[in-house]
């Protein structure tokens, strides 16, 4: 991609968020409440489950390191395997008026997975440590992944509104058609998000996980 194509994407990019800025702001927020959740969660949780999660957390960690060469295509598999079930389910939810507030529920439950294993990491291993280990495991892939799963749950939630103002058969279909081709652009942002994951990420962490 040269330099011009670059500016138009993200022009494009840019214009995509303004016109839709309610909708983002909606699922962004959704998101939001789900991280809150999670850290919630684990502040608070008692003494005995958050044991067995700091014994968990270590012996990943100490079987991470006994690892000596990683297996990445089967890594990647599993991750390409988990990014397009979920793309798929946003999709296919998305596409139907009672299947929006499974969409909330989606981004709502990402939400809470990361400020749960923001929180987790941080409790366990402490500010510095966890916020490495945070930073190397986490941070690189959800670059792409956060955005796009939010991308795709506003295009869902465009559907919804499209479908809810007119509920003419060929605006269905046509927003229905967008929507599509909206999710298979979002696959493919998923899917450089589990290159990411694999070959640069869990590399890294391989690499300085003697460390923690």
């Amino acid at each position: 991609m040269n330099k011009n194509n670059g500016i138009k994407l993200l022009k494009i990019i840019k214009e995509h968020v303004i016109n839709n800025k309610k909708e983002y702001f909606i699922i962004f927020l959704i998101f939001v409440i789900g991280i809150f959740s999670g850290v919630f969660f684990i502040n608070n949780i008692q003494e005995q489950p958050k044991n067995e999660m700091t014994n968990y957390l270590n012996q990943f960690i100490e079987k991470f390191k006994s690892i000596e060469g990683i297996d990445n295509m089967e890594m990647l598999k599993h991750s390409i395997f988990q990014n397009i079930l979920l793309a798929i389910s946003i999709w296919f939810f998305g596409t139907t008026v009672i299947g929006i507030p499974v969409v909330f529920g989606i981004i709502l439950y990402r939400g809470f997975c990361l400020g749960y294993t923001i929180s987790l990491c941080i409790s366990i291993m402490g500010l510095g440590k966890g916020i490495s280990f945070i930073f190397v495991a986490l941070l690189l892939q959800n670059i792409l992944f956060i955005p796009a799963i939010l991308a795709l749950g506003v295009s869902g939630f465009k559907l919804y509104k499209s479908i809810i103002k007119d509920k003419r058969k060929e605006n269905i279909k046509l927003e229905i058609l967008r929507h599509t081709i909206f999710s298979l652009i979002m696959v493919i942002i998923l899917l450089l998000a589990s290159l990411i994951e694999v070959f640069v990420s869990t590399n890294s962490l391989h690499m300085i996980i003697k460390y923690f």
